[in-house]
């Protein structure tokens, strides 16, 4: 059986302000994995991690499915509250 390389991938952040003062990340890659932190830094090491706990639930096909989409813009948008 072949060894399976580690590989690393880069996925995309949205980071928010929450009420209290620190930070909620999602990542629009990976349907329902978010995080929070007090700083940035505790965040992003939240983020990696949620992340690396999300991959290994998923089969090597839905890796590879969610692996091959991609953010191409975040956009504001104006509307009446």
């Amino acid at each position: 059986m072949k060894a399976q390389k580690d590989r690393h991938v880069w996925f995309d952040v949205v980071i928010v302000e929450d009420e209290s003062g620190g930070y909620v990340a999602y990542v629009p890659a990976l349907p329902g994995c978010h995080t929070q932190g007090d700083t940035l830094q505790e965040l992003m090491d939240n983020v990696k991690e949620a992340v690396e706990l999300y991959l290994e639930t998923l089969s090597e096909d839905e890796k590879q499915e969610l692996l091959r989409q991609r953010v191409v813009g975040i956009q504001k948008v104006r509307a009446l509250a």
